[in-house]
């Protein structure tokens, strides 16, 4: 969820807060603005924080730089709760006399909220914004639909493996290398520990998940002619979940246990000092500071197939986007580079931990922070991002892929039969959702 960054929480889990809602929604009437004033108060809603004060003063600082460019225009900034934002932008949507100028939005909502007819196609003014040639390719993806561009890319956030150093130094052992090296290493770990998980995973973390699919050559959906067909029962993915669901068992993570854990129950296990690895952000580097193993942990990328490779992570993260019905809408642009710009970027690292989108920001950054040099290092590997569909949030809300782990793990289905059902219960929501 794009939402990432700010609660330890899974990327996924986060932006589901409220994508039921959007996913089934009806879509909206055509809203767009009739003029566009160079003058006035502009709206702006930004997700609220837990704690948002060092979001606040980064904003605030943002919006008196924009003022100052703007001696006519106005700014208000809401910060509105994660929890119930679908509901509220969808509204908003609906609207458009109550609605704001701008929208912070978790980046796998891209797609719906497009369809919905809510975002502003800012493809023009994006092309001609002298920094975002140094956006990197996955957070432009994550603001795309249909070629178009619908908003700015806000910070990303990315997955990579957490270890303790004190169980490996005192067994002897090495960080993995290789994706088989991980999996005989948490079964190594276990036997030795039987208290430990070796490496904690969890049937509803998706997006812990997706890194062995995407290691082993699969993919998600496939896109042709702006359509999408589900591609998670391909021979390479079933690989991948294969590989996936081997580390649910009583040599490393019991199922019974293990099986109906997402991302954050996870790096809370590893965090309390329950486990000798896990797959945690950039984002759970807090939440890992504050547990029992703090001191005694590195962090390192998620290694691939090939010795010395990094698996594929997903892209998380939040955008800023301009409403279709704005009646500011060159203020508003101006408005949205200020807010995504390098150097509020490099602000809300400092205040926030975001991981910028850029990447010379992002080296900047690494060269201060350490921590940040293993999330850096995937991101610069190459990322992988949901299907750019609308469809994606109803296959992400009605837990397709966790209902595939779980009756993998739990032996009620094979690989091939539950990842075949999975894939039609996509290509259903894909074909709903048009």
């Amino acid at each position: 969820m794009k939402l990432i960054a700010r609660i330890a929480a899974p990327a996924a889990a986060l932006v589901l807060a409220g994508l039921t809602a959007t996913a089934c929604a009806p879509q909206t009437s055509d809203n767009s603005a009739t003029k566009d004033d160079k003058s006035g108060t502009l709206r702006v809603w930004l997700f609220q924080e837990v704690n948002n004060k060092p979001k606040e003063q980064v904003v605030d600082g943002a919006v008196a730089a924009f003022r100052a460019a703007h001696k006519d225009a106005k700014v208000e900034v809401e910060y509105i709760p994660v929890e119930t934002r679908a509901q509220r932008i969808k509204a908003a949507f609906n609207d458009p006399k109550s609605a704001p100028d701008l929208i912070e939005y978790g980046n796998t909502d891209t797609a719906g909220y497009v369809k919905d007819g809510g975002l502003a196609d800012v493809s023009a003014e994006f092309a001609g914004w002298a920094e975002a040639k140094d956006t990197d390719p996955t957070a432009r993806t994550s603001v795309t639909v249909g070629g178009k561009i619908y908003g700015a890319p806000l910070f990303v956030g990315v997955r990579a493996l957490y270890y303790r150093t004190d169980v490996f130094k005192e067994l002897g052992i090495a960080a993995p290398n290789t994706q088989d090296e991980l999996i005989a290493t948490a079964k190594k770990i276990h036997k030795a520990k039987p208290e430990l998980y070796g490496l904690a995973v969890g049937g509803a973390y998706t997006y812990g998940a997706m890194p062995f699919i995407w290691a082993s050559g699969g993919e998600l959906a496939g896109e042709s002619g702006g359509s999408y067909k589900a591609a998670i029962n391909s021979p390479a993915a079933q690989k991948g979940i294969t590989a996936y669901t081997s580390l649910f068992g009583d040599d490393n993570c019991p199922a019974a246990k293990c099986a109906s854990m997402g991302g954050n129950a996870t790096v809370t296990a590893f965090a309390s000092g329950k486990a000798a690895m896990a797959i945690g952000g950039d984002f759970s580097h807090q939440a890992v500071e504050a547990g029992s193993v703090k001191g005694k942990y590195a962090v390192v990328p998620l290694p691939g197939r090939d010795a010395g490779s990094i698996a594929p992570a997903f892209a998380g993260g939040n955008n800023i986007g301009v409403l279709k019905s704005s009646s500011h809408r060159t203020l508003a642009v101006d408005l949205m580079k200020q807010f995504a710009g390098k150097e509020t970027q490099r602000k809300l690292f400092d205040a926030m931990g975001f991981l910028p989108t850029y990447t010379d920001v992002r080296s900047e950054v690494a060269k201060k922070e350490p921590f940040v040099g293993p999330f850096v290092k995937t991101l610069g590997a190459g990322t992988k991002f949901v299907p750019a569909s609308p469809g994606w949030g109803q296959i992400d809300a009605s837990l397709v892929l966790p209902t595939m782990f779980q009756e993998i793990v739990s032996g009620k289905k094979d690989v091939a039969a539950a990842s075949d059902d999975a894939a039609k219960k996509m290509d259903a929501a894909f074909a709903a959702a048009g």
